[in-house]
C-alpha cells in the first residue's frame, strides 16, 4: 500500500491537501521471485561432486597404465618356457625402411614346442635385419636362420640366472609401486587445491584423499600379484 497526495477542499487561502492511500493496480504490487536458494545449493553440491570424482577417475586411469606398463615390460622377462612375449618387443634396425620397428611388426612368432621360438617375416627382406636385432638384443639366444624363417632355441635357465631375473622383476615392480605412489601424491595434492579455492569442502577433500589411498592399496596389491605369478614362472624347472 502507498500514500499519495489528493486534493481535499479549496478555500480562500488555497488548497488544503491530505495524505490518502493509494492501491497500485495488482500486477504492479507484486514482488520478483527470489531465486530458489535451496535448489542452486543442490546444483552447486552436485558439480563439488563431479570435480571430486574426477580427481579419483583420473588417480585411478594413471595407475591402471602403471599396471599394464609392468604387465608388458614382464613379457620380455626369459621363464624356463618359450613364449612370444620374449621377443616380439624387441626393435629392429630396418635400413630398406628407413626406420626401427618392433620385432612383432615385422614378423609372426610361434611356439613350435616349449624350447623353440619360430619367427616368420611377413617381408623376406627383412629376414637378415631380424637377425641381426636379436644378436644385438639382451636376448641371450643365438638365432638360427634356415633362409625363410629363424628358430630360436630357448636354453634352460641356471639357478643363478634365475635369481638374477627374479631380482630385475622385483625391480620393475618396485619402480610402478612408486609410480603409483606419485599418483596418490598428485591426487592429495588437488584435492588440497580444490579445498584451498573452496572449489570443494573440507569434508569433501578428506573424502577424495580416502578413496585415492583406497585406490593405492588395491594396485599395489595387484603389482604383488603380478610380481609372485611371474616369479613362479621364473623358478620353474
Amino acid at each position: 500500500m502507498l500514500y499519495g497526495f489528493d486534493k481535499a477542499s479549496e478555500g480562500r487561502h488555497g488548497q488544503t491537501c491530505l495524505l490518502v492511500p493509494i492501491r497500485l493496480p495488482a500486477r504492479a504490487n507484486q514482488c520478483l521471485p527470489l531465486p530458489p536458494v535451496r535448489q542452486r545449493g543442490r546444483a552447486l553440491q552436485g558439480r563439488l561432486n563431479v570435480g571430486a570424482a574426477e580427481i579419483a577417475k583420473e588417480c585411478e586411469s594413471k595407475m591402471a597404465k602403471a599396471i599394464d606398463f609392468l604387465k608388458q615390460e614382464l613379457r620380455g622377462i626369459r621363464t624356463g618356457r618359450a613364449h612370444p612375449g620374449l621377443v616380439e618387443n624387441l626393435t629392429i634396425d630396418v635400413p630398406s625402411y628407413g626406420s626401427t620397428m618392433p620385432l612383432r611388426d615385422l614378423a609372426s612368432v610361434s611356439v613350435p614346442d616349449p624350447s623353440t621360438l619360430l619367427v616368420k617375416p611377413f617381408d623376406p627382406g627383412t629376414l637378415k635385419d631380424i637377425e641381426k636385432g636379436i644378436q644385438v638384443s639382451k636376448l641371450g639366444v643365438t638365432p638360427l636362420n634356415d633362409g625363410k624363417a629363424i628358430r630360436l632355441p630357448i636354453p634352460p635357465l641356471s639357478g643363478e640366472r634365475r635369481q638374477q631375473l627374479a631380482q630385475q622383476v622385483r625391480k620393475m615392480a618396485e619402480a610402478q609401486k612408486i609410480a603409483v605412489r606419485n599418483v596418490r601424491r598428485d591426487g592429495n595434492k588437488a584435492a588440497d587445491a580444490q579445498e584451498k579455492a573452496k572449489s570443494i569442502s573440507e569434508d569433501e577433500s578428506s573424502d577424495i584423499k580416502d578413496r585415492i589411498q583406497k585406490l593405492t592399496r588395491k594396485y599395489e596389491d595387484q603389482i604383488a600379484a603380478i610380481v609372485t605369478g611371474k616369479t613362479k614362472e621364473i623358478e620353474e624347472v
